[in-house]
């Protein structure tokens, strides 16, 4: 037993990710994406774009934050994935110029960022990062290939009722969306698919498939039927 404590350690310490929240994020999409990426094998910092690290979320659940934003601004993180959640929630997260500053560097530099509900259009949209990208859209395997490459924006999902605030991007009706290193959900119901989604990213098909059967999730479905509202 002793003997696998420095691989659970070593393993631990490979994968970084960064998980924003503010008064007014939605619960379940910062909490089911965190444990997910937990269970996965992720080191998950929960950061507070607020001045303190308690936060008041959507219907009152208090969440006490690892650190403060500004205390993240300079590590790197494997991914940045943003919750929603309004009011308060993505609005503040979109406000916030160190992780404005974050997430475009992470774009910059090709590494994965992901954003659900509210949050694909008013944070990604809000700071341009939902253009200038091939077109390609991915429901968890299932690829989808746009001939046209000269679309000058991306493939996106959020919130129904934001759709129309995707600026620059392709509105899908997908639960999950991928194009390039950003990927985006619809809302507090999608979480589960989102969270699945970027496990499969970080750590492959193999580790999403073993971990949804663990949580009794039934993975397999989603990738052959392609769920819309």
């Amino acid at each position: 037993m002793a003997s696998t404590v420095p691989q659970i350690v070593a393993f631990y310490g490979y994968i970084q990710v960064l998980v924003p929240v503010a008064n007014g994020t939605e619960p379940m999409e910062a909490v089911i994406t965190i444990d997910i990426l937990r269970r996965a094998g992720a080191v998950v910092t929960v950061a507070s774009v607020e001045k303190q690290l308690c936060v008041n979320m959507h219907n009152g659940l208090d969440i006490v934050a690892d650190s403060l934003i500004s205390d993240c601004a300079n590590t790197i993180f494997d991914l940045i994935a943003l919750p929603g959640g309004l009011p308060g929630g993505a609005a503040t997260l979109r406000d916030c110029a160190i992780l404005e500053s974050m997430v475009k560097r992470q774009d910059a530099e090709g590494r994965l960022y992901a954003a659900i509900c509210a949050a694909p259009a008013l944070a990604l949209g809000s700071w341009g990062l939902l253009k200038d990208k091939k077109v390609m859209t991915i429901y968890l395997v299932r690829q989808i290939h746009r001939s046209d490459e000269k679309l000058g924006f991306c493939q996106a999902t959020c919130y129904p009722y934001f759709t129309d605030q995707l600026c620059a991007a392709t509105a899908d009706e997908s639960r999950v969306v991928r194009d390039g290193n950003v990927v985006t959900s619809r809302g507090p119901g999608t979480t589960m698919e989102f969270s699945m989604a970027l496990v499969e990213q970080l750590f492959g098909k193999e580790k999403a498939i073993e971990l949804s059967k663990a949580l009794v999730c039934v993975f397999i479905t989603f990738f052959c039927f392609i769920l819309k509202f």
